[in-house]
């Protein structure tokens, strides 16, 4: 499987994104010191930990000749080697945290605004996966993404 590239938490709705080597996920709860680990914070109760593939970023720039950087489309878990997509519905774990992939993150309107026009089409089925924290744990940069299949 693949692992984890970078982690990132925003205490605040529209703050930056801060990078960090390790987090401890929370079970139902996300990643502690992240915005989403406040339920209030949370469009839906499993709106907790969301993860993105580094290589679409990357793709997103080779194709648009644009620079994006991979805290820019604002998820949590930046993955290199694993499709998410096909974690969709699946439980996994990361470090000693167990998820669950709950539903696809399409691009909206806020990423396009926070980077370029383009990525709204671009990150179609390609803007990462919702998870929610079935088991918590820490996890930092470099563990893997396992699965039970």
């Amino acid at each position: 499987m693949g692992r984890i590239e970078h982690i990132y938490i925003s205490p605040n709705r529209g703050e930056p994104m801060i990078g960090i080597a390790e987090a401890e996920a929370i079970k139902d709860g996300g990643l502690r010191g992240d915005r989403y680990s406040n339920e209030k914070n949370r469009r839906s109760p499993d709106y907790q930990v969301t993860l993105i593939e580094l290589e679409f970023i990357e793709a997103f720039s080779r194709e648009y000749g644009l620079p994006l950087l991979p805290h820019e489309p604002r998820r949590n878990l930046v993955t290199v080697g694993v499709r998410l997509n096909e974690l969709c519905g699946k439980r996994f774990f990361i470090g000693s945290a167990e998820f669950e992939g709950l539903e696809l993150c399409e691009p909206c309107t806020l990423l396009a605004k926070r980077t370029y026009a383009e990525a709204l089409s671009f990150f179609v089925h390609k803007g990462g996966l919702r998870c929610r924290v079935i088991q918590g744990g820490q996890l930092k940069v470099g563990n893997e993404v396992l699965t039970n299949a």
